[in-house]
């Protein structure tokens, strides 16, 4: 029961695949604000998108904290 509740409630990721989140980040707010939101060195030190999903694809708490980034960042676009 208690899985449907958080389910029901967290915002869904569903179809958006990692390379768009981090595509779409990196050209809305830049690597140098990205780096600041998630002080990860695949941010803040020669930044690309492949080097980025590469580390992501391999460190769950990264890619957490990357993808409740896009999430705030696409609420306060609405």
């Amino acid at each position: 029961m208690d899985a449907n509740k958080k389910s029901a409630s967290r915002p869904t990721l569903d179809g958006i695949t990692l390379e768009a989140i981090v595509t779409q980040l990196s050209e809305s707010m830049g690597w140098e604000a990205m780096g600041e939101a998630v002080p990860i060195r695949c941010f803040t030190h020669d930044p690309s998108v492949k080097s980025s999903l590469k580390f992501l694809r391999r460190t769950p708490w990264a890619r957490e904290k990357v993808e409740q980034l896009y999430l705030l960042q696409t609420r306060f676009r609405r």
